[in-house]
């Protein structure tokens, strides 16, 4: 059942990028891309901080969607790709600050995510 479920959040996942990359264009910078993976960042720091605030989650859910889901949501390999395209057409600019814009806004996101879950749970623990 566990490899079902795993699958059907990987279908999702796969599904909810492909339909914001469509809505999202941004030409020549991969817009879409630093999106998901800051967004990617941010839920996988939250559902793994935030095991005490869903205590009725079990464990093996968590990982169901934080391999299926956020795995096949987020990707490293399209981003890499993407700054290889971009260097490769000439923007050399565009390509660093698009990866430095990655790497620090996921960064953030991670570190917004551990808060927002730390947050949480202090408040559930204080209601």
């Amino acid at each position: 059942m566990s490899y079902l479920l795993l699958i059907l959040f990987g279908i999702l996942g796969a599904l909810t990028r492909y339909a914001l990359e469509c809505i999202i264009q941004v030409p020549p910078f991969p817009f879409a891309t630093l999106l998901i993976n800051v967004i990617g960042c941010f839920l996988i720091t939250f559902i793994a901080q935030s095991s005490r605030f869903f205590r009725n989650l079990p464990d093996s859910w968590r990982s169901l969607i934080s391999t299926g889901f956020i795995g096949s949501f987020t990707t490293l390999s399209s981003f890499l790709l993407e700054v290889i395209k971009l260097v490769h057409s000439g923007h050399i600019l565009l390509a660093a600050l698009y990866f430095s814009a990655t790497i620090i806004c996921g960064l953030a996101a991670c570190w917004l995510g551990y808060l927002v879950s730390h947050s949480a749970l202090h408040s559930e623990e204080g209601a």
